[in-house]
């Protein structure tokens, strides 16, 4: 069993549990890692992979991995299509828009495309795949914390307001609970514990936190402000005469703003050896993150994050 698979069982087990493989859309499926990811879950039984992209190319990619003999559906995009300077999308996207939106897929998953290409057609209204403020929530194994950590928003909302961070509160909420995390305590990311006019990340998570109090935002304990050595380790608290329970136990952390977010996840994943994956919250269908760089393993787990948006919310 890979580390990973033992870490992210939970979130595993949840995406097995479908009653149907889940029909998951490639946009852009010519990439070497997401195409080995998503056949691992087909293996698994939750995934019926719809590949969309230049079919010869697919095709040689497939043989060449030695998955050309498994079960999986092509979308053909020629390549004057590609070429079009009359598109308003890339055409991988706009296909893989088009079968969502026809009711012949489930997941929508980033494949050979750019982040920009990825999230325009998403984020546009006209596509009826918003349902809410988009966001990304991803999840975290940091080698020292026990438990996997949300982090919101990591690469969609530039420097969001207030009202937009009680809205991405909500969506992780929403996430966790699909993955069986009920009333989850999430801590709402400041430089220091204590407020100060002079830092308006404080006042921020200080404004946040006392709405909830007086009408919560979600089924969630929230806490701020509070720097990420508090919200990761009791012997910080300790140490800093700081008195919460939740100190070292957090669910999710909601970040000030995209360079924050963004930054934090790159330095663990890229300097701590941390597995992660992500999806987008506030869409119509799940959607799954991933990137042409990731290793497989993450690519999987965004598929499986993605697929256990699709079972029901435990009751409590």
């Amino acid at each position: 069993m890979h580390i990973y698979e033992k870490e992210f069982d939970f979130v595993i087990q949840r995406a097995k549990s479908l009653d149907r493989p889940a029909r998951m859309v490639v946009a852009g499926a010519d990439c070497e890692n997401i195409m080995k990811a998503v056949f691992e879950a087909e293996a698994q039984g939750f995934c019926q992979p719809i590949l969309v992209g230049a079919k010869e190319r697919i095709i040689t990619m497939l043989k060449t991995l030695g998955l050309f003999e498994r079960s999986y559906a092509i979308s053909d995009v020629a390549d004057y299509e590609v070429s079009d300077p009359h598109n308003d999308y890339h055409p991988y996207m706009k296909r893989a828009v088009s079968i969502i939106n026809d009711g012949l897929g489930d997941i929508l998953v980033r494949g050979n495309t750019s982040t920009r290409n990825f999230l325009m057609p998403i984020l546009d209204k006209r596509n009826n795949l918003t349902n809410g403020l988009v966001c990304e929530v991803a999840l975290l194994k940091v080698p020292y914390y026990e438990k996997v950590l949300a982090l919101s928003d990591v690469s969609v909302l530039i420097n969001p307001s207030e009202g937009q961070r009680k809205k991405v509160v909500k969506n992780i909420v929403d996430v966790l609970s699909h993955l069986g995390i009920e009333r989850p305590k999430i801590a709402v990311l400041s430089l220091v514990e204590k407020p100060s006019f002079h830092m308006r990340d404080t006042v921020e998570a200080q404004n946040i936190v006392r709405s909830h109090i007086m009408e919560p935002i979600a089924d969630c304990e929230l806490v701020g402000p509070i720097p990420w050595d508090l919200i990761v380790s009791k012997e910080a608290a300790r140490l800093k005469g700081y008195d919460n329970p939740f100190c070292g136990e957090f669910d999710a952390v909601l970040m000030p703003n995209v360079m924050a977010g963004n930054t934090v996840m790159k330095v663990l994943t890229m300097s701590a050896n941390v597995n992660a994956c992500g999806v987008l919250a506030g869409t119509r269908v799940p959607v799954a993150i991933t990137s042409r760089s990731s290793m497989e393993e993450q690519v999987f787990l965004s598929l499986c994050v993605a697929a256990a948006m699709l079972t029901e919310v435990p009751e409590k």
